[in-house]
């Protein structure tokens, strides 16, 4: 036995088949509006982002790795790292330059709108801090091939010249 619609679904059956595709994208369309942001692919809405954000080196994180990677030297043994900087990382802001005829101008930091009234500034770049010394220890820092070794590799990630690093033996 066939089962039979009723009328009513019969007839609004009939009506809407010529838009059956039209209504298929409206639904489609519906279900994509009703899923979450992150799902689609599209970053997430979030806080502004701190004026300072990628200015903050992680010294700490910088001395552990560097400590670990030290460790592989043949004969280091495992290696402590201490670094000593001038300064904190800092950034360069975009400027507004105005001059005038009479020789006068004026000079202020280029601000964008994120609506609300809120104002972030427009960082060009962000200067890493310098390096000022470092410190190795190590239960191979007596051996001298060892200590060159280590100084060569703390030099050559850090830009420090041999006469700002010193290598101790320490105990392992």
């Amino acid at each position: 036995m066939k089962w039979k619609w009723p009328e009513a679904v019969q007839k609004w059956k009939g009506a809407l088949g010529s838009y059956q595709s039209v209504l298929l994208v409206i639904a489609v369309g519906v279900v994509l509006l009703l899923l979450p942001a992150g799902g689609r692919g599209s970053p997430k809405k979030e806080p502004a982002p701190a004026q300072t954000e990628g200015a903050d080196f992680d010294l700490e994180g910088f001395e552990q790795k560097l400590g670990e990677v030290l460790s592989q030297v043949e004969g280091a043994g495992k290696t402590s790292v201490v670094l000593a900087l001038d300064g904190s990382s800092r950034q360069v802001l975009a400027r507004n330059q105005e001059s005038q005829r009479d020789g006068g101008g004026s000079n202020t930091v280029a601000t964008v709108g994120r609506g609300s009234g809120n104002q972030d500034v427009v960082p060009l770049q962000t200067v890493a801090p310098q390096f000022r010394g470092a410190l190795v220890v190590c239960p191979g820092g007596g051996d001298a091939q060892i200590r060159l070794k280590l100084i060569e590799a703390v030099s050559a990630l850090t830009g420090l010249g041999a006469d700002r690093i010193s290598v101790c033996q320490g105990g392992g």
